[in-house]
């Protein structure tokens, strides 16, 4: 495939660090946003935060796919959190052909089938992308001189013309990513490292959460196990990260974290440990800590209190 346009639909910290790393390669752009974010963006650009230092990038910007024209060659990368996912896609199919390609640059893996529901063309990433997204009209990629490992298959299963195209635009972007036939078996093993995200953004950084995680991530496993789902070993994905992505001396953040960072009053634990609280319940094994993060994440996100606010005594008395 030849890629004229990369749609970004959801310029926040993964999707305006990608939008601006493509832009700078000389790809053609233009970034989905809203609010506060989107009119910074506008006014002044989207700032850009790396280890070579803060740059202005110049892109077009608009709030809906409603203000785009459809094009041969266009190309929508995904980057809204799942909760979204459903409303951007249906907005998406009034603005682009059902032919479209749409890359799920997201945590989770229910973006994939809900895409495939409305689009021919689906495509799933497995990010890795220590980036944030904490005030309007910035983005920090906390990783450099490489920002991202970004490897891209063909969803359910597969690698065709535009999977390599697209690796190929991310690798001129400086990104690190190839094309997998196997992808969704790389996103279930992120799937487990995602189970930490709720739990992060919850506790201060220096409370042990060790057990915790522990806990939860291996009901994910007996989970994925019951229900026939293959996911890559730690070994597989330690090999595949060495030491690729080189953070500074600020601890990286999860988007849970930046979600209550920035007051949004939702989580996207829905769609991480209550993707196996779902899977669980499908195949008759009880995954009891999950479930209780999920909704303790909730209901935090929703009372509006920052990342770091929770007791770890209170979250252990949570889970029981």
């Amino acid at each position: 495939m030849d890629v004229k346009r990369f749609i970004v639909y959801g310029a926040g910290a993964v999707g305006g660090s990608l939008g601006a790393f493509l832009h700078r390669a000389g790809h053609e752009v233009v970034l989905i946003a809203r609010g506060p974010h989107l009119d910074a963006i506008r006014d002044r650009g989207l700032r850009v935060v790396t280890g070579a230092g803060a740059a202005m990038e110049t892109i077009p910007a608009v709030s809906g796919p409603d203000q785009l024209v459809g094009a041969a060659g266009d190309v929508v990368l995904l980057a809204v959190k799942s909760m979204n996912t459903e409303a951007a896609l249906r907005d998406l199919t009034v603005a682009v052909d059902r032919a479209t390609p749409i890359v799920c640059l997201q945590n989770g893996v229910a973006n994939e089938p809900a895409a495939l529901r409305m689009f021919s063309n689906v495509y799933g990433v497995c990010v890795m992308f220590p980036t944030t997204h904490l005030e309007p009209g910035v983005v920090e990629a906390r990783a450099w001189p490489v920002p991202a490992i970004l490897d891209i298959g063909r969803y359910p299963a597969g690698v065709d013309d535009t999977a390599e195209a697209v690796a190929a635009a991310f690798r001129s972007a400086g990104c690190h990513a190839e094309p997998r036939a196997d992808i969704m078996r790389w996103k279930y093993h992120k799937l487990l490292m995602n189970l930490g995200n709720a739990v992060d953004a919850l506790v201060r950084p220096t409370d042990d959460v060790t057990e915790i995680l522990d806990r939860a991530r291996i009901e994910g496993m007996k989970v994925l196990t019951a229900a026939g789902i293959s996911f890559v070993t730690a070994v597989e994905d330690g090999a595949r990260r060495g030491d690729v992505l080189r953070v500074g001396v600020r601890r990286s953040v999860s988007s849970s974290w930046q979600s209550l960072a920035r007051g949004t009053g939702s989580i996207e634990t829905d769609y991480l440990n209550g993707e196996i609280v779902l899977l669980g319940r499908r195949h008759g094994v009880p995954t009891p800590v999950n479930e209780r993060i999920q909704h303790f994440a909730e209901v935090v996100a929703r009372e509006g209190r920052p990342p770091g606010s929770v007791p770890l005594s209170e979250l252990v008395a949570a889970l029981g």
